[in-house]
């Protein structure tokens, strides 16, 4: 069986293995392979590297075998039009580290940015790295060399101890280091205060960045789905409580409902995309949604 034939965005695959480079290639190839074979095919992977016509466009340049396919007229982009900058911003404080199945937040957020590096310098854009939590603690600007992918893939794997990130006013540091317009896809748990994760994506949104927001929870942070005597403790201030979960879950739950309805309106109104993924689903979502926003950049 070829690595394309196993159900390679699967995260109960890549759990087991342990090289993030091969996680990388396997979960890119095995999205392309079903992306192939979808009744989408050739629609962000073709309209990449096109754009809609535009009057005044060099008819030259029009498509005519989208147009028979879509019937819209579309005309082909060239390097200088179609090549950009990719920031990925991961966030490697202590929170990700949560894990109540066979991956942490952690992990899936590493090899989810692994495998939009390996897609993105496939499309010879020019792919960088920061990590963050209460500070920047790595950055690696936009290149599209080929030993790229092999630096963001040690600079990950390199990170340094998970300290406690109480506040997203560091996105103001982080939007410091990209002064250059590009696609900023920051891939979080987004626990922090909405008004100071609002005032650094807008710190980013003002330097004309595109964001992407990946917002990444663990099944039991996103339902609960506990019973008994449970015992939590919070990763980054070492503060525990013991507790039934049936008698809170309710009230849990419609706070993480007010908490995630309250990022959709604020992102909604600055045009900011955000995807909400919990690490037991496949990330065939998140590359799809990845290549259609890469599409209208």
């Amino acid at each position: 069986m070829s690595l394309a034939d196993s159900e390679l965005v699967d995260p109960r695959f890549f759990a087991t293995l342990a090289n993030l480079e091969l996680i990388a290639r396997s979960v890119v190839e095995g999205f392309l392979h079903g992306l192939h074979r979808s009744p989408y095919v050739g629609f962000s992977v073709e309209f990449a590297s096109h754009r809609e016509y535009l009057p005044g466009d060099d008819l030259r340049h029009l498509n005519w075998k989208l147009y028979g396919r879509h019937d819209r007229l579309y005309v082909k982009q060239y390097d200088a039009e179609t090549n950009l900058d990719l920031h990925l911003v991961l966030d490697v404080s202590a929170s990700m580290e949560t894990r109540s199945g066979p991956l942490s937040k952690m992990r899936y957020a590493s090899a989810l940015t692994a495998a939009l590096a390996h897609l993105a310098l496939g499309q010879r854009d020019a792919v960088g790295i920061t990590l963050f939590a209460d500070q920047v603690l790595a950055h690696l600007k936009p290149r599209s060399r080929p030993t790229q992918l092999e630096e963001i893939l040690q600079t990950i794997e390199n990170m340094p101890f998970r300290p406690e990130a109480d506040s997203a006013r560091v996105l103001h540091e982080v939007a410091e280091l990209m002064p250059r317009r590009g696609m900023v896809v920051v891939i979080s748990d987004l626990f922090f205060e909405p008004q100071d994760l609002m005032s650094g994506l807008d710190h980013l949104r003002f330097l004309g960045h595109d964001l992407l927001l990946f917002q990444i929870l663990d099944p039991l942070e996103a339902r609960l789905p506990v019973d008994g005597h449970v015992r939590f403790r919070d990763l980054e201030t070492g503060a525990e409580m013991v507790t039934q979960p049936a008698e809170i879950r309710e009230a849990y739950l419609r706070a993480i409902d007010m908490w995630l309805k309250e990022l959709d309106t604020s992102c909604s109104s600055r045009g900011i995309d955000r995807l909400y993924l919990t690490t037991d689903q496949p990330l065939d979502r998140a590359l799809f949604d990845y290549l259609t926003r890469r599409a209208q950049v």
